[in-house]
This record gives C-alpha cells, sequence and structure tokens, in this order.
C-alpha cells in the first residue's frame, strides 16, 4: 500500500497488512511450529500489532471481548473482575493463556483476572486458537488457547513510551525499551501502571444500588442507610516484562502482573460495603529460560524450564454480612507451578513432521477460609493461631501439593499440495485426579485457491483448581448443641478428591476469499463436556471442623454434563477511496445453543452466561498517514445470568439485549514525526446496560455498566 512521502516509523507500525500477507503470517501457536494459517489444522485468528494499535485494543480483555464467538461481562465479579464465555465455555479457567508459548495464567487452573493486568504493550501479534488443544498444552486448554507474541525482531530501537489521562480520575503509562548490545544479544524491558476510579454506578443507576441498613444476620443494623458510603469501583494493575536473547538459541524472560479491585464488586446493596480498602489484590509471575539445539540437520531439540506464582495480598479483605459489617474478613491464596518439558521436532521429509515431548510439572496450593486478620506468611498454614469468630474453634487452612508428569506427539503430514492432516496424543499421570489421555485430530482441503476447509476433533480436560478443591467457608453464630459443638449451617467444606473436567469438540471451518480485500471465515463447532464441577447441597454434611456440628453444607462435586453448538461468521475487508482515505472493515455474527445438567436435577437447563445471538462490528478509516478513526459496534442478543428461573425450570434469569459502541482517534506524525495522540471514547453514546450476572442470591442479578468515559493519551518514540 503506497505511502505519502516521508512517512515516519510511527505510521509504518499503523498501517495494516494486505489479506494476503496476513494470511501468509506465520503463527505457531496451533501446531508448535511455524506455518501459514492456511495450513495449521485448527481454527485461528491472528491480531497483528498494527491492528491492535489501530483499533485500540488496550489489554487482552478488550481483544477477548471483539473476537467471535465470545460473551464478556465486563467489571461484574469479584475475584476476576471480568468474566467471559468462549463459545459456550464460561470461565477463563476454560482458557489457557501464554505468552511467546509460555503459561501465564494461573499457575494451578484457578480463575484470574483477565483485564487491564494482561496490557499489549510487548504484542507483536496475539494468536488466538479456537478448540481444545490439551494434545499440545494439556490441562485448562478446553475452550482454546490464547498467545501473545512479542517481538524477536533483529533491529534494536523500538523505544516508546506513552502516558494518558482521562475521565474518573483515569491514569495509565506504558513504556517499552530494546537493546541491541551485540550480534546475537537483545534485551527487552516493557511495563505498564494504571488507575482509575470509574464511575460512581450508584449516581448513574440508582435502581440497582438502594440506600439500605446493612443488618447482620441477626437483623441488627449496623450500619445505618443515610452512614453509608458511596458506590466504589476503582481498579489499579500493572504489568512488567523482561527477556534477554543472549544467542539465537537461548532467552530467560520474566512477566509479572498485578490487578486490585473491590471485593463488593457485584454485590447487593444489602450484602456488602462499599469501602476503599476492601479489596482483591493479586500478584502472577512468571519465570523461564527456553533453550533450541539443532541435533541434526532435520532434527531440533528445545528445552523449557519455567516457574509461576500467584499470590493474593495477605490484606486483600471482604467487609460485608458474612463478616457482621462490623469486622473485615481477610482471605490469601497462593499457587505455584515449576515445570521442565523437552521436546524433539523432527523434519522427517518435505511432507511429514513428526514432534515428541515429555515433561514434569510441580504445583503447590493454599487458599485460606475467611480470616479475622490478615495472614501471617511467616508462620505458616499450622502457626497461624486463629479461630473462628465466637468460637475457640482453630480455622484449619487447606493446602494441597501435586505432580503431574506428561508425555505428547503429534505427526503432521502434506498428502498433496491441497491436503494435509495431523494427529495429535498426549498423556497425564496427575497425582492428585489421576491419568486422562487426550487426542487431537485435523485435517486442512485446499481446493480451489480461495478456498479453504478445516476439520477438526480434540479432546481436553480441565484440572480441579485449588479455589475449588480448597474452598472452605462460613461463619459461627457462637450457638452450641447439647454436646457443647458449635453449631454452623450453611458451610463450604473443601474437596479433595475432585476429578477433571473433560470435553469434546468437533469443529468446521470455511475459509473463503471471494475477493483479495475480503476474506469470510464461517466457523461450526459442537462441543460435550463430561464430569463438570458445580456447587453442590451435601445430603450428609462433611464435618470438617473438629469440635463443630455441620449442616446445610455445600461442596464442589462431579455432578454434571453440558453440550453445545454454535456458529461463528466473521469477515475482513480492506477498501481504499479515490482519495486519500482508505482503511478495513471487520465484524462477526455469532449464535449458538446447548443445555446444561447439574446434580440431582436430572433437567436440562440451557446455558448460563451465554447469549444466544452476537453480533460485532469494527472498521478503521485511515486518512494518509496523519489521521486514524476507529469505531466499533457490539450488540448482544438476551443473555442468561448464573441464577435459575423458579418460575421457568430448564431456564436462567436474563439480562436484557444490549449494545454499546466505542470511538477511537488517532492524530500522528507530531513532535517531529515521533508522537502520536490517541483519544479513546468507550460508551460513546453513553448508554445505561447492564451484563449477565447473579451466581447467587447475594449478588446482582444483571451487572450495571460504566457511563461514557474516555481517555487522551500521548505516545512518544524515540
Amino acid at each position: 500500500m503506497p505511502l505519502q512521502a516521508g512517512a515516519s516509523e510511527d505510521v509504518l507500525r499503523l498501517l495494516p497488512l494486505s489479506l494476503e500477507e496476513l494470511i501468509q503470517t506465520p503463527i505457531v501457536t496451533a501446531s508448535h511450529r511455524v506455518e501459514r494459517r492456511d495450513d495449521t489444522p485448527a481454527h485461528v485468528i491472528v491480531i497483528t500489532r498494527e491492528q491492535i494499535r489501530a483499533r485500540r485494543y488496550r489489554d487482552l480483555g478488550e481483544l477477548l471481548s471483539d473476537l467471535p464467538g465470545v460473551d464478556f461481562m465486563a467489571g461484574s465479579r469479584s475475584s476476576i473482575f471480568n468474566n467471559f464465555s468462549l463459545q459456550g465455555f464460561n470461565s477463563n479457567n476454560q482458557l489457557l493463556i501464554m505468552l511467546d508459548g509460555v503459561r501465564v495464567d494461573d499457575p494451578a487452573g484457578g480463575k484470574i483476572a483477565v483485564a487491564r493486568n494482561f496490557s499489549l504493550y510487548m504484542a507483536r501479534q496475539v494468536e488466538v486458537v479456537y478448540g481444545p488443544a490439551a494434545a499440545l498444552y494439556g490441562a485448562d486448554a478446553v475452550a482454546g488457547v490464547i498467545n501473545i507474541i512479542t517481538d524477536q525482531g533483529e533491529q534494536a530501537g523500538d523505544n516508546w513510551a506513552s502516558v494518558g489521562a482521562g475521565r474518573f480520575d483515569s491514569r495509565e503509562a506504558q513504556f517499552l525499551l530494546t537493546l541491541k548490545p551485540a550480534e546475537d544479544v537483545r534485551f527487552t524491558l516493557g511495563g505498564h501502571k494504571q488507575r482509575s476510579d470509574r464511575a460512581p454506578l450508584d449516581h448513574y443507576y440508582p435502581d440497582d444500588f438502594p440506600a439500605v441498613d446493612a443488618q447482620d444476620y441477626d437483623g441488627t443494623i449496623v450500619v445505618p442507610a443515610q452512614a453509608r458510603h458511596r458506590h466504589i469501583d476503582g481498579i489499579e494493575s500493572h504489568s512488567l516484562f523482561a527477556r534477554a536473547d543472549l544467542t539465537e538459541h537461548l532467552t530467560l524472560g520474566y512477566y509479572r502482573n498485578g490487578f486490585g479491585q473491590p471485593t463488593s464488586t457485584g454485590d447487593r446493596t444489602d450484602m456488602a460495603l462499599y469501602d476503599r480498602h476492601a479489596r482483591w489484590e493479586t500478584t502472577s509471575e512468571t519465570l523461564y529460560a527456553r533453550a533450541r539445539f539443532q541435533l541434526t540437520e532435520d532434527i531440533e531439540g528445545r528445552l523449557l524450564i519455567d516457574y509461576a506464582r500467584q499470590e493474593a495480598d495477605p490484606h486483600s479483605n471482604y467487609l460485608n454480612k458474612y463478616t457482621g459489617f462490623g469486622a473485615r474478613g481477610y482471605n490469601y491464596a497462593k499457587a505455584t507451578r515449576t515445570g521442565i518439558r523437552p521436546t524433539l521436532h523432527w523434519r522427517i521429509d518435505a511432507a511429514h513432521d513428526l514432534q515428541i515431548g515429555i515433561g514434569y510439572q510441580d504445583y503447590e496450593a493454599m487458599l485460606t477460609p475467611n480470616l479475622p486478620r490478615p495472614y501471617r506468611r511467616s508462620l505458616g498454614t499450622h502457626g497461624q493461631g486463629l479461630s473462628y469468630a465466637n468460637t475457640d474453634l482453630p480455622i484449619p487452612i487447606p493446602s494441597a501439593s501435586h505432580h503431574n508428569e506428561f508425555g505428547y506427539l503429534q505427526w503432521q503430514a502434506q498428502w498433496t499440495p491441497q491436503f494435509t492432516t495431523m494427529i495429535g496424543v498426549r498423556h497425564d499421570r496427575h497425582s492428585g485426579y489421576g491419568s486422562s489421555l487426550n487426542p487431537r485430530l485435523g485435517a486442512v482441503w485446499q481446493p480451489a485457491d480461495r478456498h479453504v476447509f478445516k476439520l477438526s476433533y480434540g479432546e481436553a480436560f480441565r484440572a480441579p483448581s485449588y479455589d475449588e478443591s480448597l474452598s472452605a467457608y462460613g461463619a459461627f453464630s457462637g450457638a452450641r448443641d447439647a454436646e457443647g459443638r458449635y453449631i454452623g449451617k450453611g458451610f463450604r467444606a473443601p474437596n479433595g478428591k475432585l476429578e477433571a473436567e473433560r470435553a469434546r469438540t468437533l469443529g468446521l471451518t470455511w475459509d473463503w476469499r471471494p475477493t483479495p480485500s475480503l476474506n469470510l471465515v464461517t466457523h461450526l463447532y459442537h462441543s460435550h463436556i463430561n464430569n463438570l464441577i458445580a456447587t453442590l447441597n451435601e445430603k450428609v454434611s462433611t464435618q470438617y471442623i473438629p469440635g463443630a456440628v455441620l449442616s446445610e453444607t455445600t461442596i464442589k462435586g462431579n455432578a454434571g454434563k453440558a453440550h453445545h453448538t454454535g456458529l461463528d461468521i466473521s469477515g475482513q475487508w480492506q477498501f481504499r477511496t479515490a482519495g486519500a482515505w482508505h482503511g478495513e472493515v471487520w465484524g462477526s455474527l455469532s449464535y449458538i445453543d446447548g443445555t446444561l445438567q447439574t446434580g440431582d436435577d436430572a433437567r436440562h437447563w440451557d446455558l448460563p452466561y451465554v447469549a444466544k445471538h452476537k453480533f460485532k462490528l469494527g472498521s478503521t478509516w485511515r486518512y494518509g498517514d496523519t489521521l486514524t478513526i476507529t469505531p466499533r459496534l457490539t450488540w448482544v442478543g438476551k443473555t442468561t445470568t448464573g441464577r435459575r428461573n423458579p418460575a421457568r425450570p430448564g431456564r436462567h434469569l436474563t439480562a436484557d439485549a444490549w449494545w454499546v459502541a466505542s470511538l477511537h482517534l488517532g492524530w500522528h506524525r507530531l513532535l517531529d514525526g515521533r508522537a502520536t495522540l490517541w483519544l479513546d471514547i468507550d460508551n460513546l453514546f453513553d448508554r445505561r446496560y447492564n451484563v449477565a450476572h447473579g451466581a447467587a442470591d447475594s449478588t446482582l442479578l444483571t451487572m450495571p455498566q460504566q457511563p461514557r468515559s474516555w481517555m487522551a493519551t500521548l505516545e512518544y518514540r524515540f
């Protein structure tokens, strides 16, 4: 695409690749090897750096929300902030998130915030593989895999920094530095820090946040309505990315991110106090080393060693009805993973490719129930000396340690220039939930230059996470039975015998290019899930607290199954006018339907947190090399919540359909061609709308969303 004379490096990074260049863009996530999109036996979407910038995907959450088949419920959960479903699989523990092929989400398979903490300042491209990928990646690659690929370019000098500020006291800063001191040595360092008060939602949605008395379970008014604080919704995040390419064959890397949000997110006003200090703060970090060895001309060896840790700040706390409103309940969680994975990649001949890998992973995790004071790391799980409120019963702090051994094999063959196949299988042997065998099959057929058909089948498993197996909570009133034992009702009991969930997905993809500037992709899929982990009412309560008698307890158990069928149609069109304007239009239309059955209830319920119909549309208009204008529109049909409809068995209560638009403007070639000024306006038309929530009776059924907000950002390259 021709440029005006004197186009700057900043502009070069904004200009899109042609459709043909996009299709030819090398990808690595789907098969653990470099290949084109047409050749990979999976449904893959690639978002390039130029698209990330022009569309203003400031973090992974924003990118996800614009993808086909994704239901995104922003700011609705107290522990993970954003909730989302990908092609019917709910929550982020169904999706594997990686950075340069290294897992950077929860190290023990739990839930993690996918929000501003996953800023994309370091991304060269983001590869999204739809469908099970456990045959390559193991646990939790159920709905798919997201791989953030960073730049491994040959040149240094890609240095930039940005600062931004906007409505609701929003502030953000980012930077990325590269240095190449020697021929085969490259250092990269980047980071971001962000905070925002966000909107006082009780002002914009007074009916959702009525001022009511805060009463404990005995009906005593602890905080009268007139003394309550306004709604608090502030978030903070940070990240740090460091990478050292010491030779062509050795890379060391470190990645850290953190996120903080109120623990009252999504709670009703009669269930929680909106307190600025009642927050949930988590930090995740990953350290890794990767080496490549050319053993022969056709055999390459690879070795990956990684260590990951996620920890909640010990001062994370709740101030709600469960804590009596007058005192705080503190929580602490920690999970670590250490792993090693050697692999061999054998190019048998021009048509056949074989990969073999083995590995070992070691996990440790702990999760406290509500504590009356912050957890003291130096005392360990057995030395906290804490008792349940209103009792002299010591609080047990559960922990777990497991290891996993695995091996996998993948064979890809190109039988003709138009037809290729892939067969893969992985076996995991986990000390906690036993063995798992996961196959993966794929075929690619290109009968003509403009048509590519892909058929894929995969199986995957989701390992029970520590927040499911170790989760235990509840409160005592101080009452005792005739034998002097404390009486507890409604407690959650831990379950160390959970098994892995199992998923099977069959997918068919048709990639059609009717013209060189238009690409249409149709993806049809069907998934079946067994052994679903669900919250169950115990018929016989687990007596896990010595000196207490518990009743009406709940527990996490394998007692569910689900199936769903869906269709995503997406497209991209590049255009050029007679004048200086040119750009692209992209969009998707999605449909999904399915059922869910859990526990003793034999009825099949509709899928929670899913809209049957979704429509997403965006366009980037470029005027020469000086201006970009990107409007985006999302329409989501009626969406199921997490709460069942008592009047309609088989149906969940729903959130109304909604639509929202955003506008993103960029002025380029400022300050001698080195700077860009961005203006991002979210909820452009200041709509009032709610997304699906309502997992428990204590939460809002639907979560009000942010009003119009804006941020201006100055980006400078040096």
